[in-house]
């Protein structure tokens, strides 16, 4: 790697690399990482066996020529973005990459991100729609991302206009993070008029995300592609509104692929932009008139994101023996917290100082708390349960 290079890693660089040869697409490239091990090794690798893979010969002839034909311009433009507070480059390789993404066909080999890298991590929610969207709809999306952002889910979306706008902004109103992936390069907020939006869910602690390399702007067949990142970093896709025709359809339709819950909100018959949340429910969708009726319906599998090895822990009290049977299943964390937590209700805020935990983190614990019954959230914010206190 060439010296002037002070930001990138190595694996970075060989990532950047092969990202950069034609005709070597998502699909190819986990082929390549699935087949050698590593970027080090794809980039080593024979001839014959590159061919053996069925890749095109111009696509081997690039391989085999991977650093005379690298483009210098661009990697030193994504080594200087480096250089910034908050900004990171996945690659497939790396330990914080996020898992439900990379075991979809076609993961994206790099993800440039702006904010908590570890948030693509946490249990998140997708709620997408129209841009053209109505009043109702967008209240609607507002609410439900808020309710779902405090039970600890992330809302995630896509930054445009409509229904993921409101989305975002009500997890900013909720718990305060949300992930938006965009369908630009991750230094080019579009549309413009989001540019506040963007830095508010950096400095919130959420994440900008995107697979296009810095600088590329706005094209009509990109967008498509990154549905299939908000609906792979997802549990569930929640549509609120969509026509026929609508974008949001083909989220829905990547989320069923990925093996993901997919919920459509009813509207009127009337409505051109309920036809396609009507659409999805006739074809097997959840209907749902309730963000409760989606946190029950993910219950299950945000269990299996919590599950932990059992095990007591001694509790600093005369009944410990007792309370370490009640605790029995809880992780160490979880007991921590219900310890640091009291019996009043406390806010996330003042849970953030008591435990130490990030803020994504403790999310993840409450929630998981909340779906075993030891809390729920009050006003002031969340309280053991009457049945645990």
């Amino acid at each position: 790697m060439p010296s002037t290079f002070l930001h990138l890693q190595p694996a970075q660089h060989r990532w950047l690399q092969l990202s950069l040869i034609p005709g070597l697409g998502p699909v190819s490239l986990k082929q390549l990482w699935q087949r050698f091990g590593s970027s080090e090794a794809i980039l080593a690798a024979p001839r014959s066996q590159l061919a053996e893979l069925g890749l095109r010969r111009s696509v081997v002839d690039a391989l085999s020529r991977s650093t005379e034909l690298s483009d210098f311009a661009n990697i030193d433009a994504t080594d200087t973005w480096l250089a910034e507070p908050r900004h990171h480059l996945l690659t497939l390789e790396d330990s914080l990459y996020p898992e439900t993404l990379r075991q979809i066909s076609d993961p994206p080999a790099l993800l440039y991100v702006v904010g908590d890298v570890e948030l693509l991590s946490v249990p998140q929610i997708a709620l997408v729609g129209s841009r053209n969207a109505s009043h109702q709809g967008l209240e609607n999306a507002h609410a439900y991302s808020r309710f779902l952002s405090e039970r600890g889910l992330v809302p995630t979306s896509g930054l445009a206009l409509g229904i993921d706008v409101a989305a975002h902004q009500g997890a900013l109103q909720g718990m305060g993070l949300t992930v938006a992936v965009l369908g630009t390069g991750v230094d080019r907020i579009y549309p413009a008029r989001h540019l506040a939006l963007a830095h508010q869910i950096v400095e919130q602690g959420g994440a900008l995300v995107s697979e296009l390399a810095l600088g590329t702007p706005p094209l009509a067949q990109n967008f498509p592609k990154r549905n299939r990142i908000i609906s792979a970093l997802s549990l569930g896709v929640v549509v609120i509104e969509a026509a026929l025709k609508s974008g949001s359809l083909i989220t829905a339709r990547m989320a069923l692929e990925q093996g993901r819950e997919v919920f459509a909100l009813p509207g009127s018959i009337h409505n051109p932009l309920s036809k396609g949340c009507h659409s999805l429910i006739r074809q097997g969708a959840l209907l749902v008139d309730s963000a409760e009726q989606i946190l029950e319906e993910l219950a299950p599998q945000l269990d299996r994101c919590f599950a932990t090895g059992a095990g007591n822990v001694g509790v600093d009290s005369v009944d410990a023996k007792a309370s370490a049977s009640l605790l029995e299943g809880l992780s160490s964390t979880e007991q921590q917290l219900l310890q640091v937590m009291g019996y009043d209700a406390a806010s996330l805020d003042r849970l953030v100082l008591r435990s130490g935990l990030p803020v994504a983190e403790l999310q993840t614990q409450l929630l998981s708390l909340e779906l075993q019954g030891w809390v729920s959230v009050v006003p002031g914010g969340y309280q053991r349960t009457a049945r645990h206190a």
